[in-house]
């Protein structure tokens, strides 16, 4: 969204997933896709929808680290360390997160783009947060990829779990090593969130 938001990237603009080597720190980052192939150029589109990492680093690159964990922290995602501590992994999920600022920041973009604070009834309090983090636009264009199950049958298939009787977007992450899996995801009323992995 923050790429769309600042025309760096459309839907359709095509991403190399492909190999990279990056310099982090005083090493290589190798990030690799998680059936560890590699698809070639691909658009955005399936790109995020088909959840390929390349793509995802390849953007943080274009954005740059700092600017992309300055977006993070407006979406009040607790993010402990310095941008320099996560490097470009940080496209990729590298900061350990609890699921409801996870789902939270994914409601910003069920809510057009527009951050709020959660709250835990529904009486509005003075301190409740509203801000506008990505435009309406890049919000609208997020949903629509997230929700085409054509663009992500590269990774799901056509007739996955993924795919629903009425209009979501949904997201999917796995930690390093397999660790973690957690799927994200809106309709017109609701953002879901739900983890899976082991409490230790």
């Amino acid at each position: 969204a923050q790429a769309i938001d600042e025309r760096r990237l459309t839907a359709a603009s095509l991403l190399n997933d492909a190999p990279i080597n990056l310099l982090a720190g005083e090493g290589l980052y190798i990030p690799q896709n998680h059936d560890r192939s590699f698809v070639g150029w691909v658009s955005l589109r399936v790109a995020l929808a088909s959840s390929l990492n390349i793509p995802a680093v390849r953007t943080i690159v274009s954005l740059g680290v700092e600017p992309f964990y300055k977006k993070l922290k407006e979406l009040h995602l607790p993010l402990e360390k310095a941008s320099n501590f996560y490097g470009y992994s940080l496209a990729l999920g590298a900061a350990d997160m609890d699921l409801l600022s996870l789902a939270n920041a994914y409601r910003t973009l069920a809510n057009q783009g527009v951050y709020s604070s959660v709250r835990w009834n529904s009486e509005v309090s003075v301190s409740d947060e509203r801000r506008e983090v990505f435009s309406h636009e890049a919000s609208w264009i997020i949903g629509d990829i997230l929700s085409d199950r054509q663009a992500r049958a590269y990774t799901f298939g056509l007739d996955s779990v993924l795919t629903t009787s009425f209009w979501t977007a949904v997201k999917t992450g796995t930690s390093k090593d397999m660790r973690d899996n957690w799927t994200v995801g809106w309709s017109e009323h609701y953002t879901v969130g739900v983890w899976v992995g082991n409490s230790d």
